[in-house]
């Protein structure tokens, strides 16, 4: 009871005495009654007295109460009582009539050590996500607030028990799909509170499809339409999202992004925006900053932004952007998100800049912003983004910046319109502060990193006053710094110039021109001034080191050496380096290094830029060493500085040439594994070839075979013959054949003098081949491997060629022997003066014609060779290889069908050949072989003796037929 007394603190905020005799006495009947309808009637009670008793009920019931959700479970009202009486001791969601003014910490001290009380046994968190699982109304609705509140009270505690417990978070997830609006979106707000601050919770919430029911809700309820649940379900999404990388390369790799495109198309309508969908459309726009946010990893911002970009989403924002009636912080909050959407993104970039404001006639919309940034009448905050929009833009972005500049040289300015240049420089020179400061960091973000707009940049000419000649931008800017205005214009023009000037020695050169520049800047450094002045201190400090550590030495009384002594005699060293350190110790400065995004309380407080915060943080370091140094060291410094310059150029000259024999190296692996394998792939063709030459050698040794059987059979019929008479119109029919076979024979002797043709042909081809070779052979450079070996089977090949030459010059011999014997059978087919002459010149043609015919088939068996040699021959190189393949091919297969025809011929003219001789034998004539016919040459007279007495015994048979 002391508990009890401490935190009621006195008499008058306790009960009334019969309040807590009640309470006790329901407590003994919960823990004693044995009928279960008298537990469930005084939970009840206790329910009833919860609210209005919490620290007696939570003291004296809750351990009665866990009883209860342990043991009399099958009951799902007891159950459902003694959740809600939890609920109504550990919440703080009271009303506001039954809360005391003096007693809010009291309350909040009790569900903290109600919910403590409750999560020292674990046991009872795990029992309560068991109810939770429950599909009745009356069980899972109490256990679902009990649980979040829970969550609220010791988030951290909580989230951990539930984490360990088995399919903790799973059993949470079922929430989203329960039938039940009032539970799912209960649901919803358990899962805001255990998804708090613990990635691994986040983790598995997203993996257990979080993300798709979330977004199928949200269209549920009319995107930035709906009501409180579409604002609860964006919570969690961005519970879910922020700053948990793994679930925001999830929520791309699924595809989320292209479904959050709806939630922007706002119809044409826009008056009368709700405040529940203001709050909504803020919560969406929120959510894709998250997605692209600048502190995320490049790479996953980058892959955002183009997804944002290929599904319309960053088309559809800056449909808002150039809308009307829209309210002023959904405004400032979509110029935010498109900044971020298109910051370092070229292609966002590039689709920006080609936005045109619905005006007559169209501007772009970078024109449009950036009059609202000079505008003094705009709000601060609309202003603040869209010098974060413009900055975003020209981020990376050296076509912009080209742009902008481009719009303040002579040559592009357009009287007709208004330019983003004309802007900046309205800006730049106006009688608002704000506006001075917001141009000057706009115009030194155009020239951030880009040394080339840096010279161009000093060509611009500015028109101060009719009459008066034209001043350039750089010496406008150096007037007004030295007229004493605002200090925030002049932070501004100082960290324009500041930047103007690193890295660019040729500005620097401009600046040190100007004689009033070095005194007035030594001046201001060297004056003590106030708290206030002592930033523009700092600022001047920085603009004169950079102008000694860019100098070039161009100038000679601006020279290094003697601007250090100038700043060793007027400031002193030691103060130089103080008043250059005000301006990383100022506490604006700390700010603004935090993040890119312009976020300050008030206009005064708008002091720096995030860019310019890194170009200090580099220069200040290199700055302090250069005021110490002395000549020698610099000159050295400059000799090694060209020395790096001309080793750096070196390393890239090598560079090249690496990168350049590296892709030579590539090519030519990739033409050896060309010609690998075309060379296989013609090892592969001239063994078929070979395999189709051997067949047709077979074919054609079987017939000669069978033509050799065929005239010993036709010389063992020779004498039977002899037996039949002679008549004279069958022997002037035979004569008639006879010249028919001679002019045949005639035809094939062209035929073959156009295959000797063919052959000389080949053999010339053979020697150009040789010299591709030697000079393929020549050619490939580089002594890799795979080039030895088809050397080594060119060298086989040519061996191949050589023995296939020596088969053709031998078949030439023979060709030639054999035209020999057909010049001087000729003659002897006119010499013959009878019948038996006749017949033996017959004879004798016959069988030379079957000779010939023979070598013709010698002659197609030598052209294969040839087409075999010409096969071999042709893998030294591709080029003929792939040339020559297919032509030898078409001419193997016409050799095949020369060779079938003069097959079918030749047994067409064995059996003509028969049938004469069978003809002649009939009419008794005497068929005799070919030696017969020349030993007959030689006596014509026994002969003639001979035929006078077979004309007789023929003559004797034809009149004894």
């Amino acid at each position: 009871m002391n508990f009890l007394r401490g935190v009621m603190g006195g008499p008058s905020a306790g009960p009334q005495p019969s309040g807590a005799d009640t309470i006790q006495k329901l407590c003994d009947r919960v823990a004693s009654s044995t009928l279960l309808d008298d537990r469930r009637d005084a939970v009840r009670a206790l329910k009833s007295l919860s609210k209005k008793y919490r620290l007696e009920v939570g003291i004296q019931a809750m351990e009665h109460l866990i009883h209860v959700l342990q043991t009399d479970r099958s009951d799902s009202e007891i159950i459902g009582y003694a959740l809600d009486t939890l609920y109504n001791v550990i919440s703080n969601d009271l009303e506001e009539e039954e809360q005391e003014e003096n007693s809010a910490k009291q309350v909040d001290d009790l569900g903290s050590q109600f919910t403590e009380i409750f999560i020292k046994q674990q046991e009872n968190v795990t029992l309560l996500l068991t109810l939770v699982e429950e599909f009745d109304f009356h069980v899972r609705w109490p256990g679902v607030k009990l649980l979040t509140s829970l969550l609220k009270q010791q988030g951290p505690q909580v989230q951990q028990i539930i984490l360990v417990s088995p399919m903790g978070v799973s059993r949470l997830m079922d929430l989203l799909a329960d039938s039940r609006e009032v539970i799912r979106n209960d649901g919803v707000l358990l899962l805001q509170q255990l998804t708090k601050s613990n990635a691994a919770i986040q983790k598995i919430v997203a993996f257990e499809n979080a993300f798709e029911r979330l977004l199928d809700i949200i269209t549920e309820e009319g995107n930035s339409d709906g009501g409180i649940v579409v604002e609860d379900c964006l919570l969690l999404l961005q519970n879910l999202l922020k700053n948990n990388n793994s679930n925001q390369n999830f929520f791309k790799e699924g595809s989320y992004i292209q479904r959050m495109k709806p939630w922007f198309e706002v119809g044409d309508d826009n008056c009368g925006w709700s405040a529940q969908k203001v709050t909504n459309l803020h919560l969406m726009l929120q959510l894709v900053r998250v997605l692209v946010s600048p502190t995320n990893p490049p790479g996953a911002t980058s892959s955002c932004q183009k997804a944002m970009f290929h599904c319309g989403l960053l088309q559809q924002l800056c449909t808002i952007l150039m809308a009307t009636g829209v309210p002023a912080d959904i405004l400032t909050e979509t110029i935010n998100t498109v900044s971020e959407v298109i910051r370092g993104c070229q292609t966002n970039q590039d689709y920006f800049a080609s936005v045109n404001a619905p005006s007559n006639p169209p501007r772009p919309a970078i024109v449009v912003l950036l009059m609202s940034m000079v505008n003094e009448r705009q709000p601060f905050v609309l202003r603040c983004a869209v010098l974060y929009c413009f900055q975003c833009f020209l981020y990376k972005n050296q076509k912009g910046q080209g742009e902008i500049v481009s719009t303040l040289l002579p040559s592009t300015i357009d009287g007709n319109s208004v330019s983003a240049g004309q802007l900046l420089c309205g800006g730049l020179f106006s009688t608002d502060s704000l506006s001075n400061w917001c141009a000057a960091v706009a115009l030194a973000h155009a020239l951030q990193e880009n040394g080339t707009l840096k010279e161009q940049l000093l060509r611009v000419q500015l028109a101060t006053s009719i009459g008066n000649p034209p001043v350039s931008l750089l010496q406008q800017c150096t007037n007004i710094l030295s007229q004493g205005s605002k200090v925030q214009t002049r932070v501004g023009l100082l960290m324009l110039l500041c930047t103007w000037l690193s890295n660019c020695s040729i500005a620097v050169t401009h600046f040190l021109h100007n004689p009033a520049n070095v005194p007035f800047l030594t001046g201001q450094i060297a004056e003590n001034l106030g708290e206030e002045e002592q930033l523009v201190q700092g600022l001047c400090a920085l603009l004169l080191g950079i102008s000694i550590y860019y100098n070039d030495n161009s100038l000679e009384n601006y020279r290094k050496e003697k601007l250090k002594q100038l700043i060793e005699k007027r400031i002193g060293r030691e103060n130089f380096i103080e008043k250059l350190g005000f301006i990383s110790k100022h506490e604006l400065y700390s700010r603004a290094a935090q993040k890119p995004q312009p976020s300050f309380s008030s206009p005064d407080h708008m002091m720096f830029d995030h860019e310019f915060t890194k170009l200090v943080k580099e220069l200040e370091g290199v700055i302090s060493k250069a005021i110490y140094k002395s000549s020698e060291e610099d000159k050295k410094e400059e000799e090694v500085k060209k020395t790096l310059e001309q080793h750096d150029n070196i390393v890239t000259h090598y560079k090249k040439v690496i990168r350049e024999q590296d892709q030579e190296l590539e090519e030519l692996k990739q033409r050896i594994s060309t010609l690998t394998s075309q060379n296989e792939q013609l090892q592969a063709t001239v063994t078929q070839q070979v395999s189709q030459i051997q067949q047709h050698k077979d074919q054609y040794n079987l017939l000669k075979v069978q033509l050799g059987k065929d005239s010993q059979h036709h010389n063992s019929h020779g004498d039977t013959l002899q037996m039949n008479g002679l008549q004279t119109e069958e022997v002037s029919k035979l004569k008639e054949e006879l010249e028919e076979w001679k002019n045949k024979h005639e035809l094939l002797q062209g035929q073959l003098k156009e295959k000797d043709s063919v052959i000389e042909k080949l053999n010339s081809s053979q020697l150009e081949m040789g010299a591709t070779e030697q000079s393929l052979q020549s050619s490939r450079f580089g002594g890799l491997e795979h080039s030895n070996e088809l050397q080594k089977e060119l060298e086989m090949l040519r061996s191949q060629i050589q023995l296939q030459a020596a088969e053709i010059s031998k078949l030439q011999m023979e060709n030639q022997k054999l035209q020999v014997m057909n010049t001087a059978a000729d003659p002897m087919l006119g010499d013959s003066g009878g019948t038996a002459a006749t017949s033996s010149e017959l004879e004798a043609r016959l069988e030379q014609e079957i000779k010939e015919l023979k070598s013709q088939i010698k002659a197609l068996s030598e052209e294969k060779e040839s087409l075999k040699q010409q096969l071999d021959s042709s893998t030294s190189t591709v080029a003929i290889l792939q040339d020559k393949n297919s032509r030898l091919e078409r001419e193997v297969a016409e050799s095949k069908k020369e060779q079938d025809d003069l097959l079918v011929l030749l047994a067409d003219q064995d059996q003509k050949i028969s049938a004469q001789k069978m003809k002649l034998k009939d009419f008794g004539v005497a068929v005799e072989d070919e030696d017969d016919t020349e030993s007959g040459d030689q006596g014509d007279e026994d002969e003639d003796g001979d035929e006078e007495e077979q004309d007789e015994n023929a003559a004797v048979c034809y009149q004894e037929n």
